[in-house]
């Protein structure tokens, strides 16, 4: 079994990869896995020219389809997404957008394996749980477009530095066990 975790941020260093390293290592005693930073990968914004829709194929070359591979190989999808001005950070969203060759609204399209199960883990640097949802929300909107199970997420508030972490990470292996 493979798990895939996401560092949703461009960030190599900071909070959220240190919350993806946290999971990481809980799941590699239960998965084979592979932990990656939005920012290993090339991509550009969606032109909007809805070719994809007539073709599943994207007008665009770059490694979009390289990260998605490694969604394919995956049974476990862990994306952990900070918050920037309230959303997945733009390097994330972009990402998102260009994944329309694989959505099930349209045909045809693209598709990969069934049967795969989504996680979702935000933070912010507030106390609002509600932003921490609407960042899960829109993991999870992906995740059903892609017709991965949405199986969970995790919001972490007032976490804006790596040194924040350590105090959650109990909370951090709890979720963890669940996956």
């Amino acid at each position: 079994m493979r798990a895939l975790v996401i560092n949703c941020s461009p960030v190599r260093t900071g909070a959220t990869a240190e919350i993806g390293r946290i999971v990481s290592e809980e799941l590699a005693g239960r998965y084979e896995v592979k932990f990656v930073c939005i920012d290993d990968y090339a991509f550009s914004f969606c032109k909007g020219c809805r070719r994809c829709h007539v073709t599943a194929e994207c007008v665009r070359q770059d490694d979009v389809d390289i990260l998605m591979k490694e969604f394919e190989l995956a049974d476990v999808i862990v994306c952990v997404s900070p918050s920037y001005w309230a959303d997945v950070p733009g390097q994330f969203k972009a990402f998102i957008d260009r994944c329309t060759p694989w959505c099930n609204t349209h045909e045809p399209h693209k598709t990969i394996p069934s049967g795969k199960k989504g996680y979702a883990i935000a933070l912010r640097t507030g106390p609002n749980i509600a932003e921490c949802n609407r960042i899960i929300g829109t993991i999870e909107h992906f995740y059903g477009h892609l017709e991965v199970e949405c199986c969970g997420g995790l919001g972490l508030t007032s976490v804006e530095y790596k040194e924040n972490v350590e105090p959650r990470t109990q909370e951090i292996k709890e979720f963890c066990a669940k996956i």
